[in-house]
């Protein structure tokens, strides 16, 4: 009996001993892997930190020369000093809550506080958005974009608001509109969820930067003077070579939205040429055709207008679609900056309306129009033939931030209105800004 316990646990040891190599193996196998850690590309890493760059530069200088030149000599310096008064103060911001508010996951109406102060960021972490480059340089690239947004909204109160009014107003409204609509498109929020297309911001930036500019000229009126005096740009060598440089860095803030040094970022650049020189030519030839001569302010505002209409498109359109959202957006806000507001009789200073919101709705219709390819997750693509049901959900889009900032831009500035006054005074207008807000003037 004893002999027989023996062999009988012996062959179980031996079984037990061929058998656990393969329980181990099976359990291996049963035991999914842990997540690979996402890597860095340094030619993806490369190119963002170009588009930031670039980005940067269209603010500062760009937008700042390209405004500061076409108001009178009594403003420029006034005008100037938005432009980067403006990239300070919301660089601070974005660091203390805005990025957070707009690219952390919250709810899908606000993103939450995880970054506020930038707080838990590493050196090497990376956002879900962009696993291939560090979090750092998307935020910073992000940052480009918050900044331009509401300097372009200066172009519609040139030459008469406070610059203590100013401050509080951009301050205010990049976090209650900028930052809540910049969710809603891109990062986790509804407008996304519904399949809004905007590869660049013709919402998020310029449809936002133009209503709020249109609220604006409405609240504050015309300028003294608007309609009887003249009120000619003081030099447009300054705006033509702020127009240049706008060009140019728009190459980083629509091929820079591809997240990488891409295909989809060599489509979006090549597109954005098209358009923009599409739209330069419309503009120029329409007001060659109605005005009998065609002129510097017009071409380069015909190109800005370009650059603003293919910015949601840029990802999705390949060139041939480009050239005609160029041609519409150019007569579009050609008629928007002359007939509409003429019609209206609004006073926005530097067309931020007619340019950049007329030119963005544009853009952000039309790229449900001439989409015809979507990047869907890593590397897979996905066709979405321009059709009735994406230009709805386009036009939706639209109207939903559209909506919003009216309302939430027309609060803020009543209520800024009421804290410390929106306007100069009378006085202070017609000596000029620059010598009554900053103690300077040009000579």
């Amino acid at each position: 009996m004893r002999v027989k316990f023996n062999t009988v646990t012996a062959g179980l040891g031996a079984a037990v001993t061929l058998l656990l190599p393969a329980l181990v193996l099976a359990q291996a196998a049963a035991t999914p892997a842990p997540a690979a850690a996402p890597k860095l590309d340094t030619g993806d890493t490369a190119w963002m930190l170009t588009s930031t760059a670039l980005v940067l530069m269209m603010t500062i200088p760009g937008l700042a020369l390209f405004y500061g030149g076409m108001v009178r000599k009594k403003n420029v310096l006034a005008t100037v000093m938005q432009s980067f008064a403006i990239t300070c103060l919301i660089s601070i911001l974005w660091l203390i809550v805005g990025y957070s508010l707009a690219f952390t996951s919250g709810s899908n109406i606000i993103g939450g506080l995880s970054r506020v102060f930038l707080r838990g960021l590493t050196l090497d972490g990376v956002h879900e958005l962009a696993k291939t480059i560090p979090e750092t340089v998307f935020i910073c690239f992000q940052l480009t974009f918050a900044i331009i947004t509401p300097a372009l909204i200066a172009g519609a109160f040139a030459e008469r608001m406070k610059f203590s009014a100013m401050m509080w107003f951009m301050a205010l409204w990049s976090l209650i509109v900028y930052a809540p609509i910049a969710h809603w498109v891109w990062g986790g929020g509804f407008l996304g969820d519904w399949g809004v297309l905007d590869f660049a911001g013709g919402t998020v930036v310029h449809i936002n930067a133009g209503v709020a500019g249109l609220v604006c000229a409405l609240v504050l009126g015309k300028r003294k003077g608007f309609g009887t005096e003249n009120l000619a740009p003081f030099n447009l060598v300054y705006s033509v070579i702020g127009a240049s440089l706008l060009w140019v860095g728009w190459f980083g803030f629509n091929a820079g939205s591809a997240g990488g040094a891409s295909a989809n970022a060599g489509m979006a650049m090549a597109v954005t040429q098209f358009a923009t020189a599409a739209a330069a030519l419309a503009w120029m030839f329409a007001e060659w055709v109605t005005r009998g001569k065609p002129s510097v302010l017009g071409i380069i505002s015909g190109a800005v207008a370009g650059l603003v209409a293919i910015t949601p498109a840029s990802g999705y359109v390949n060139p041939m679609g480009s050239l005609v959202i160029g041609i519409v957006a150019g007569l579009v806000c050609f008629w928007g900056a002359t007939g509409l507001k003429k019609a209206m009789g609004y006073d926005d200073s530097l067309d931020a309306f007619g340019v950049h919101g007329l030119g963005g709705f544009v853009g952000a219709i039309l790229t449900g129009v001439f989409a015809i390819e979507v990047i869907a997750g890593e590397g897979k693509k996905g066709l979405i033939d321009g059709n009735p049901g994406q230009v709805l959900t386009q036009l939706w889009g639209s109207l939903v931030c559209i909506a919003w900032c009216a309302i939430a831009t027309f609060i803020i500035l009543k209520v800024v209105d009421a804290l410390i006054g929106l306007r100069v005074t009378n006085e202070e207008e017609v000596e000029g800004l620059d010598i009554n807000l900053h103690g300077e003037t040009i000579h």
